[in-house]
């Protein structure tokens, strides 16, 4: 039996999250680059919680980071 890793809202964020801290993507680039970083098997269940939540491939990665804290303003 083949497991499907569940994506979530939550875990979607956190990639991304992780791929703007580490400088692969910008803040403002649209959503599809991810595609590039998350398996193609999972990019299906990926595109649902995007469409759920009410985000379009072309809306900006910071749009679902939302508001970035900063440590020392």
């Amino acid at each position: 039996m083949i497991q499907s890793v569940q994506c979530s809202m939550d875990l979607l964020k956190d990639e991304a999250t992780q791929l703007v801290q580490k400088g692969v993507v910008s803040r403002h680039q649209p959503i599809y680059v991810l595609c590039q970083y998350i398996p193609a098997r999972e990019w299906a269940g990926v595109e649902h919680v995007l469409e759920d939540n009410d985000f379009l491939l072309r809306d900006r990665i910071g749009d679902l980071l939302g508001r970035e804290e900063w440590e020392n303003d």
